[in-house]
């Protein structure tokens, strides 16, 4: 099922009003939801297996990529700076490095992968490579990758959306220290080319802690995958030698921040779902929801066929989100829900995401009766009966779903744009009417 959104528009006629409702009504129940649902792979080993496959010596393999809108944007970046990926008739990627080249523009959309990764590769083709993106995409954080590489050796004139890196088939690379207090994808960006620098990169962290580690981690094991030699001994300080880079053959784990909404569905109505071929080891931050869903109440186990969430009910949850920040809308929408209050922490940096998150799930669910505050690094959240409404997502994914999860327990909830969520997960309106209004 595709859905498209349109601006709400009214005509004003002689006779009558007529007004257009595009917003999607959110499938509520009283039942427990019991389903078994299958996500795709994750954005974010899709998006850095691209790059780093780009850069291989060889062509790559990669099966099961996710396919949405920001996987979309890097393989067309990617693609345009002169990588060939073919698609075989199963879903796999193979991805062919060719010489780097300009002119070329690179439409970064609103994935903070495509505007943090690329632009260190950028430096490493032969012309220029203009980079702009969504309405949004200017109020994302973006000013630490351009200086670092500034300081590195690149020329890039701007210092946001747009802005422009003069590539010249090389860059020379070495030491440098950033602020990642924002964002983890300040660092990778810089590790995932490193290798191919002249003298390689040492990026040492000087600021408040790095958010979303995992991901880093998820950073350096794939560039470990491609040979590459990387020491992440001392805390805050990453190193990648200068070196080749060996062709991927991997297959992409699910989406586990994608799966958490429909996890934690089984979480507020009382049921199971299961999400199949769930890894036992990852660096995907999506995996701590079974974590934290088991603190507010739920129980979960993992089988070979993969991970199951059942709960008869939900308590409120004092939880450091740090870590894992994109689950801060998931956690949210259930604390909403649970008895007892919620207080999630560590979070400031949500403030520079897609939306200002903080504050958009503050006004979204008081909008619909809660009780929740900002305070200076999360939420406090204060359960209370909630009400029919239309909810906001400010052209940011994590918020459709979010919305979706609340409209679960509450009927008449209507989320505004739920095909911003084509952003990691294109199906994810149907995914989610199939679970909750199972076919017969």
């Amino acid at each position: 099922m595709t859905l498209h959104a349109h601006r709400n528009t009214s005509h004003n006629q002689p006779t009558e009003q007529i007004l257009t409702d595009t917003s999607w009504p959110a499938p509520s129940t009283e039942s427990a939801v019991r389903a078994t649902v299958s996500v795709p792979g994750s954005k974010s080993i899709t998006n850095r297996a691209l790059l780093v496959a780009a850069l291989a010596d060889g062509r790559s393999t990669v099966r099961g990529p996710l396919r949405s809108r920001d996987s979309t944007l890097m393989a067309t970046a990617l693609r345009s700076l002169g990588t060939t990926i073919d698609e075989a008739s199963d879903g796999t990627w193979r991805i062919t490095p060719g010489p780097l080249r300009g002119p070329t523009g690179v439409d970064c959309g609103l994935a903070g992968t495509v505007m943090r990764f690329l632009p260190p590769l950028a430096t490493l083709a032969e012309g220029p490579v203009r980079f702009d993106g969504d309405a949004q995409a200017g109020l994302r954080p973006l000013a630490t990758t351009l200086n670092s590489l500034r300081l590195l050796g690149a020329r890039i004139t701007g210092n946001g959306m747009p802005f422009q890196v003069h590539g010249t088939g090389r860059l020379l690379g070495g030491a440098v220290a950033v602020d990642a207090s924002k964002s983890s994808q300040f660092i990778s960006g810089l590790l995932l080319s490193g290798a191919r620098f002249e003298q390689g990169v040492v990026v040492r962290h000087r600021g408040a802690a790095v958010p979303s580690l995992p991901h880093i981690d998820m950073t350096v094991g794939l560039l470990r995958a491609a040979g590459a030699e990387v020491d992440d001994a001392t805390p805050d300080t990453w190193r990648v030698a200068p070196g080749t880079l060996a062709p991927l053959d991997m297959d992409i784990e699910p989406d586990l921040s994608n799966a958490a909404p429909f996890l934690a569905a089984a979480a507020v109505t009382g049921g199971s779902v299961t999400v199949p071929d769930w890894p036992e080891r990852t660096t995907q931050a999506g995996d701590a929801i079974r974590e934290i869903l088991a603190a507010m109440g739920a129980t979960w186990h993992r089988t070979a066929h993969g991970l199951t969430v059942t709960s008869t009910g939900l308590t409120g949850v004092d939880v450091d989100l740090h870590d894992v920040g994109e689950l801060t809308p998931t956690i949210a929408a259930v604390a909403a829900m649970a008895e007892g209050p919620s207080t999630l922490r560590g979070v400031a940096h949500l403030r520079g995401h897609e939306t200002d998150r903080l504050a958009a799930l503050e006004r979204e669910i008081n909008g619909l009766g809660g009780a929740v505050t900002q305070t200076d690094d999360g939420l406090f959240i204060t359960p209370r009966p909630l009400h029919p409404g239309r909810w906001h997502c400010y052209a940011d994914h994590r918020m459709a779903t979010a919305g979706a999860l609340i409209g679960l327990r509450v009927p008449g909830v209507r989320v505004d744009d739920i095909t911003t969520t084509a952003k990691t997960l294109p199906d994810f309106a149907q995914l989610w009417t199939s679970m909750v209004k199972p076919s017969r």
